[in-house]
């Protein structure tokens, strides 16, 4: 008796041991606000953390997470990078149920993983406000290696909708914050006046890397985090989690070498580097040594180079990483007029690039290229450029072989498009909704060749997949789920289809992907989804995204009258409506008002039906027959087209049969904050006009047209 008893206990002990554990978390969303600088902000945080806590747990493990969302609106949880079942996944009305406000909503999936990843919110914009966290899983047999934890991100004081409306509104003031306006003026400082006359004439908007300015840039929530606990000598694995919604940051140790061991949770065979840029949404693992008893700094430097933040290792006296220089913007607008088509799209001059091996901007890095012509001119001397070594996916190369089984392959070529003077961002010209469902069936391999047709970096995101990114390292190429595509490369990557129901392929800078940059690959044959009870509905949710409307106003109050105009429009259309009222004289008004389709690739053409009313001061209609330049109310269609010099070709017709040619440019960059602008039309109406920008919303304006002659005041944009 006693030896059965002994064999149960002893059985019941190796169940213990080899059972699954569970680990629960809870995690409650709430809505807070924040004082950065002494501003009050609005966000969302996460067990009153930004950002998230993170959450540990080792191979193995089955998660339970219960996500409590206090908010007044819906929300979400995104596990990237982990894989899972198709319900777990976290999409709103895509893979999982959309957690209404005010409810608890349950995520169950086992950890069949290691390495580092993290989550976030994948519902409008509350990635943005805060909503995201790391997801760390540790091996069965743990690293002995210290370690730390790095979220970065980016944080703006504006609301994130506010940022996304402003984008497709064309408004230049996150430019001019950053300085990186590039206007004729300062094009001719730097003698590049051609290459800004070179720009406009292919109707390219100025150079620059990012789109969005930021207040501050963080590590863990904060712009410098000390970490003095570290001994001098010891060496120290950092994951790095890139959270931000639109930033991509150079990584620099002052302490040497940065090795590289690990990319999205994968390990890497392991390779030195003097610095790296990590893409949003990417996850790095590094070790980094710590020579002696000073802090040394791991800075995280945004793209553009307009702050950064900073971890401190060790203890002792400070040493810093030399800051980054200002980037040459007319060096790259130089590049860029080389590339640049009339009919707007790209050409890669048979470079064939990919893997980030060439970087487009480089031309604009004065650490490896020199000083500027200014510089230079004005006596700075010049330091010969430093031998740097950066990392890029082609020295990547994974410890084990990452071949696919043997079976059917389908091949699928995506090529990234955009529209940077209307914020239109597209896969083929085509936005998720404007696009089917990407069919592939279970079993499958499927190899996408993607070619970035645009001037800026586009992290493609693939949900509960791996791929294999194809750069030359063959059965070893190493494994990914994020792909950072620069401008003009080519890259391929292929992955198993093994799995069920329909995954999200997105760019992961969360404007882009607003804007409709992605598609949905969709199994043949998937069971239906639980959590998606009304797939019809739900698809329509999920195409909502990209389908919104953007408000835009923008009046005058000047001596000599008021004018403006009050704009809502969607990707592809356009409502408006123009005014102008006198002061002077009674009776002195006009107005147009115009539905307005955009056609072409590009966008340079649109064409518009609408009204137009008119009244110089005519106070009767004996009067008003006298001109029609003076008095109408007419009906017209129209075109307008976008010529060379961001002129703007206006031919129209009205009921009567009166044709009207028209010529306008708006908003021509003299300054830094000085903007011109200028009107000329056959029915003789002509203006010319200056505003100075005071604030983002508010500039300091004159003008002089044929009708209310000259004035001077103000001028709100919104």
């Amino acid at each position: 008796m006693k030896k059965i008893v002994f064999i149960s206990v002893f059985l019941f002990t190796v169940k213990l041991l080899f059972a699954q554990r569970t680990v629960r978390y809870d995690l409650y969303i709430t809505d807070t606000t924040i004082y950065y600088s002494g501003k009050k902000t609005h966000g969302f945080a996460i067990n009153g953390q930004i950002p998230a806590p993170t959450l540990y747990f080792t191979e193995g493990d089955t998660a339970e997470i219960y996500v409590h969302n206090q908010l007044s609106e819906e929300s979400s949880i995104h596990w990237h990078g982990i894989i899972l079942p198709n319900e777990q996944d976290g999409v709103p009305y895509l893979t999982t149920a959309p957690i209404k406000r005010k409810t608890t909503h349950l995520y169950k999936f086992p950890i069949v993983q290691n390495g580092t990843y993290w989550y976030h919110s994948h519902t409008k914009l509350q990635e943005q406000s805060g909503l995201y966290g790391a997801f760390v899983i540790y091996k069965k047999q743990k690293d002995t290696l210290p370690e730390y934890t790095m979220v970065l991100s980016d944080w703006t004081e504006e609301r994130p909708r506010e940022v996304h409306r402003s984008l497709h509104n064309a408004n230049d003031w996150y430019a001019i914050k950053k300085g990186a306006v590039q206007s004729y003026g300062e094009a001719i400082k730097e003698g590049f006046f051609k290459s800004r006359i070179t720009a406009d004439w292919k109707r390219m908007l100025p150079m620059d890397v990012s789109d969005v300015y930021y207040d501050k840039f963080f590590v863990n929530g904060t712009a410098e985090k000390e970490e003095p606990g570290f001994k001098p000598g010891s060496k120290v694995r950092l994951r790095i989690v890139n959270g931000s919604s639109s930033t991509y940051f150079w990584l620099r140790y002052a302490g040497g070498k940065i090795t590289v061991i690990a990319n999205d949770g994968m390990d890497v065979v392991p390779v030195e580097v003097d610095r790296m840029i990590i893409a949003v949404a990417e996850t790095y693992d590094v070790i980094v040594s710590i020579p002696d008893s000073l802090s040394y700094e791991f800075s995280a430097t945004p793209e553009d180079r307009t702050k950064q933040a900073s971890l401190w290792l060790g203890s002792g006296i400070k040493k810093l990483v030399q800051p980054m220089p200002k980037l040459k913007y007319f060096e790259g607008l130089k590049m860029m007029d080389n590339m640049m088509n009339m009919d707007g799209s790209m050409d890669d001059m048979g470079m064939q690039m990919s893997n980030q091996a060439m970087d487009m901007n480089r031309v604009m890095y004065p650490e490896i290229t020199g000083l500027s012509g200014r510089q230079k001119k004005q006596g700075v001397k010049d330091k010969a450029p430093e031998d740097i070594v950066t990392l890029n996916y082609s020295m990547l190369k994974s410890p084990v072989k990452t071949t696919l089984r043997e079976g059917t392959w389908k091949t699928l070529h995506f090529k990234l498009t955009g529209n940077m003077n209307r914020y239109l961002w597209t896969l083929d010209n085509k936005t998720i909704s404007e696009a089917d469902k990407i069919l592939i069936k279970k079993g499958e391999n499927i190899r996408i060749v993607l070619e970035n047709a645009s001037m800026m970096r586009h992290p493609m995101h693939l949900h509960g997949h791996f791929f294999r990114v194809l750069n030359g390292a063959g059965d070893y190429s190493p494994l990914k789920n994020t792909l950072d595509i620069m401008p003009m490369e080519t890259d391929t990557i292929e992955f198993a289809a093994t799995e069920s129901g329909d995954w999200f392929f997105h760019c992961h800078i969360l404007y882009h992907m607003m804007s409709g940059m992605g598609r949905i690959f969709e199994y043949e044959n998937s069971p239906p989804n639980p959590q998606i009870p009304d797939p019809g509905y739900a698809l329509r949710k999920v195409y909502q995204d990209d389908r919104g409307w953007h408000p835009m106003l923008h009046a005058s109050f000047e001596t000599n009258g008021m004018d403006g105009e009050l704009m809502l429009s969607n990707k592809r259309n356009k409502i408006s409506t123009e005014w102008r009222l006198g002061y002077d004289v009674m009776n002195d008004y006009e107005s147009e008002t115009h539905f307005s389709r955009y056609l072409g690739k590009q966008q340079f053409w649109n064409a518009y039906i609408g009204a137009d009313f008119r009244n110089h001061g005519m106070s009767s209609s004996v009067d008003a027959k006298k001109s029609s330049l003076d008095y109408r109310q007419v009906a017209c269609i129209g075109v307008q087209y976008i010529l060379p010099l961001f002129i703007t070709a206006d031919l129209r017709l009205d009921h009567t049969g009166k044709v009207r040619f028209q010529l306008m440019r708006e908003d021509i960059p003299v300054t830094k904050r000085l903007r011109l602008g200028a009107m000329v039309n056959t029915d003789m109406e002509y203006m010319i006009g200056a505003r100075y920008i005071v604030t983002k919303y508010f500039s300091l304006s004159t003008h002089y047209d044929s009708d209310m002659k000259w004035g001077a005041g103000i001028t709100f944009i919104y």
